[in-house]
């Protein structure tokens, strides 16, 4: 499994909206992706930070999903969310390792 992490910072007002908006554009536009496996939102102790973790099969069926829908979904979350309301701080891909019991 791979981890795709994403941090935002959000105006602290509408960080709500975020998530609500988030939850209905992005997940109906990649819920039905092959090797998607859910989502989780993370709320840290910054008003203003969001953190999305989306959980995915392996990296290929991550990176398959294709660009034109990547693309038109941040355009539609955008155009509801308002591009000056929120910015992509950083994203990463993590896998998880289990260690080996001893």
């Amino acid at each position: 499994m791979i981890n795709e992490w994403l941090r935002f910072r959000v105006k602290p007002e509408l960080r709500e909206r975020f998530i609500q908006l988030d939850q209905e554009i992005w997940d109906e536009a990649i819920a039905s992706s092959p090797g998607y496996l859910g989502k989780e939102i993370w709320l840290g102790e910054a008003p203003d930070q969001v953190v999305v973790i989306v959980h995915w099969q392996s990296q290929e069926l991550w990176k398959a999903v294709p660009q034109d829908l990547v693309d038109a979904t941040e355009a539609r979350f955008s155009a509801a969310m308002g591009a000056e309301n929120y910015e992509l701080l950083e994203g990463q891909g993590y896998q998880i390792r289990k260690l080996p019991h001893n």
